[in-house]
C-alpha cells in the first residue's frame, strides 16, 4: 500500500501517517500508537525511504564505503572500533547507516549508492568503480586512512608514529637486530618474505608509510633492515600473522626486535614465541602498532601506538554533519609503553 493509500483508508493527512513513523513528537502517545496499530494491519510498514528521499532531497542515510569485503569489518578488531565510533555518533544525529563494499564492486551495479546523502570512504580505494561512482554523485566526501585532494580527510602521521616505536624497541637492545612483520606490503596474497621492487608507493600503502618509520629508526641506530628479514601479511587475521611468526622466529640467527604492524600480528608473535618457549622480551622485543583493547591483556601486555580508531569513526561523523568536507586533520597518536619491549 502507499502513504495516500493508507491515509485515505484511515481518514487521516498523508503527514500524520508519516510523522507516526518519522516524527513521533508531532503527535500525540495515543494517537500515534493507534495509527501504528491500523497500519500494521493494512500491512502498510511505513513511507519508502528511496521515495522520500527524492521527494525531499535528503535520505537521512549517510553511507560508508569500504575496501574489503564487509564480514572482514566485522572480525578485524582495528576497523571495529572505527565503525563502532560511526555507529554511535550516526545515533546520536538520529541518522542511519548503509554500510558498501568496494570489494568486487566492479562485478555489479545496484546503483545503491545514490541513496546515502554523504559518504566515508575508509582505506585506500584503488581500482574500485563504486568509489569512482560515488564520487560522481557529487555528494558530500571526508576519507579516512587515505587523503584525497578534493575531499576532506582523517588521518594520523604512521610514518612518525612506526618511528617513535621503532626508536624505542631498539634502544632497549645493546646489539638490536630487527625485522620487520608488515601488512599489505605488496600486490600478494601469500605470506612472503619482499623484494625492494615489490613495495606499493607511499600514497598507496598506509603500511608504506609505516615501513618508512621503521627504517628511518634503524638508520638513525646504525641498523641495516634487510629485505630478507621483512615479511608480508596480505591480511590482518591471527592465522596469516601466526604463520609468518612461526617462519620468522626460526630464522638462524633469530632477530631480537620484531616491528609489527598491527597488534593482531604482534599477538601472533606472543603466542608463537609461549609455544616455543622463546621468553618475551628476555629474548625478543615485540612492538604492535594500533592499541586495540586486547593489547594490554596479552602476555606480556603489548608495546603499541594508539590511534584511536574510534575516535576517526567519531571525526568523520561530525565532519559531514557539520558540513565541513574541506579539513585535513591529523589526529595524534601515543606510544603505550607495556612489558613486551
Amino acid at each position: 500500500m502507499t502513504l495516500k493509500s493508507v491515509a485515505k483508508t484511515l481518514s487521516v493527512s498523508t503527514a500524520t501517517i508519516s510523522n507516526a513513523f518519522s516524527r513521533p513528537d508531532q503527535l500525540s502517545k495515543s494517537l500515534r500508537e493507534k495509527i501504528l496499530k491500523e497500519c500494521s494491519t493494512l500491512g502498510y510498514h511505513g513511507p519508502n525511504i528511496t521515495a522520500r528521499s527524492l521527494r525531499k532531497g535528503k535520505s537521512g542515510v549517510l553511507g560508508v564505503l569500504l575496501s574489503d569485503p564487509l564480514s572482514y569489518y566485522f572480525n578485524d578488531p582495528v576497523a571495529n572500533q572505527f565503525l563502532s565510533g560511526i555507529a554511535e555518533t550516526v545515533e546520536q544525529h538520529q541518522k542511519q547507516l548503509l554500510m558498501l563494499s568496494g570489494a568486487d564492486s566492479g562485478k555489479t551495479n545496484t546503483g545503491i549508492e545514490s541513496l546515502p546523502d554523504s559518504f566515508i570512504v575508509y582505506g585506500s580505494q584503488e581500482h574500485n568503480p563504486l568509489y569512482n561512482r560515488i564520487i560522481q554523485t557529487g555528494k558530500p566526501i571526508v576519507t579516512v586512512d587515505f587523503d584525497a585532494p578534493e575531499f576532506g580527510s582523517i588521518n594520523v602521521d604512521n610514518q612518525a608514529a612506526a618511528y617513535e616505536v621503532a626508536s624505542y624497541a631498539l634502544k632497549k637492545r645493546s646489539a638490536p637486530h630487527a625485522a620487520i612483520l608488515g601488512l599489505r606490503l605488496i600486490h600478494s596474497e601469500r605470506v612472503c618474505r619482499i623484494t625492494d621492487d615489490e613495495l606499493y608507493d607511499e600514497s598507496e600503502s598506509v603500511a608504506r608509510r609505516r615501513l618508512n618509520g621503521y627504517k628511518q629508526a634503524a638508520e638513525e641506530s646504525n641498523i641495516a633492515l634487510s629485505s630478507e628479514l621483512i615479511w608480508h601479511i596480505p591480511h590482518n587475521t591471527f592465522a596469516l600473522a601466526k604463520r609468518a611468526a612461526k617462519e620468522l622466529l626460526s630464522v638462524t640467527p633469530r632477530p631480537n626486535i620484531i616491528l609489527c604492524m598491527s597488534d593482531v600480528i604482534a599477538s601472533a608473535v606472543l603466542n608463537v614465541a609461549a609455544e616455543m618457549g622463546v621468553s618475551v622480551p628476555a629474548e625478543i622485543g615485540v612492538v604492535g602498532f594500533d592499541d586495540i583493547p586486547e593489547a594490554s591483556r596479552t602476555s606480556p601486555p603489548l608495546t603499541t601506538i594508539c590511534q584511536k580508531s574510534k575516535e576517526k569513526g567519531k571525526q568523520a561523523v561530525l565532519m559531514l554533519v557539520k558540513g565541513d568536507t574541506s579539513s585535513k586533520i591529523l589526529m595524534p597518536t601515543e606510544l603505550i609503553v607495556r612489558d613486551s619491549a
